[in-house]
């Protein structure tokens, strides 16, 4: 990894409200042993241009404002048009002035079974439901959207995370699982119900104060920077004593478990004590990335 140090001396990327996607996304058919048939290299192509390509929002942005992601779908079994798979969804956001950028979701959808047809159209309607395969992108792409507005201004991802729970609500009229209550603790239902759910408000607080107030102060002022992600971690314990070990809460450290390590294993010195008293508490279960953390 990178030295934290390091990489806030070098290079400057402006904050923007970056609401649209450059979207890296492979269909790996490995596991189905036929991985060169040529309707899997449709499938990718048709899935980067639907992905790309379609207006997500209203919002008018430059290139270089768009959202850096990936959607890697591992195809494991499919018959005729039938195909059972999963989807790694990661998306990440720049750091103010630096060459940094901090990973912001990282979902694995291990219910993404769908239909397809070779060249079959992929379009998205934000009211009505198309297809699995149209639905289970389009989910992801507006949390994707609305993490990332988040962690740039309070609230700001509210309409992308309306327009997740409407595709939500509209994909439960088909048998595809991941969309019901039924389906667990840790599907697209879960996912959304628990972003829209007072009982983890303090989610979207963390969202915003580490990124907006921590990581992208430290560029002017890297203890300040520090102080501020620690003082937002501790919010977490106040959401993980009303409903410990949640969802929302695995979902967060996965995708910043490194990142956290490295930012408090180097530079200024903060109140380490604390901070891994913290971490141990909402996360053990990456306890052996927070004995790491020693000054």
């Amino acid at each position: 990894m990178r030295n934290i140090l390091i990489f806030l001396m070098f290079g400057s990327v402006a904050i923007g409200f970056s609401q649209e996607l450059n979207c890296n996304v492979v269909v790996d058919a490995q596991q189905t042993g036929n991985e060169n048939f040529p309707i899997f290299k449709t499938l990718e192509k048709q899935l980067k241009e639907f992905v790309n390509n379609t207006k997500w929002t209203n919002k008018t942005f430059t290139a270089q404002e768009r959202i850096d992601c990936s959607m890697v779908i591992n195809i494991v079994n499919y018959s005729g048009e039938a195909f059972q798979a999963s989807l790694q969804v990661q998306s990440s956001r720049p750091v103010f002035g630096s060459s940094f950028t901090t990973p912001i979701y990282n979902f694995n959808d291990k219910d993404f079974n769908f239909r397809y047809i070779e060249f079959q159209n992929l379009i998205f309607n934000p009211t009505q439901y198309e297809s699995n395969l149209v639905s289970v992108l389009a989910f992801h792409i507006y949390m994707v959207l609305g993490l990332d507005a988040e962690s740039f201004a309070e609230n700001g991802g509210e309409p992308y995370f309306k327009q997740a729970q409407t595709i939500t609500n509209y994909s439960q009229q088909e048998n595809f699982k991941g969309w019901k209550l039924e389906d667990g603790l840790q599907s697209r239902f879960a996912l959304i119900d628990n972003i829209s759910s007072p009982t983890f408000k303090e989610y979207k607080q963390v969202l915003y104060m580490y990124h907006r107030k921590g990581l992208d102060v430290m560029s002017g002022n890297v203890k300040d920077g520090k102080e501020q992600i620690a003082a937002s971690l501790k919010l977490f314990q106040t959401m993980n004593g009303r409903r410990p070990n949640s969802f929302l809460l695995r979902t967060f450290f996965d995708a910043k478990a490194d990142e956290i390590e490295q930012i408090f294993s180097d530079g200024p010195n903060v109140n380490i004590a604390s901070v891994k008293e913290t971490l141990q508490k909402v996360a053990p279960m990456h306890s052996s990335k927070w004995q790491n953390i020693k000054f």
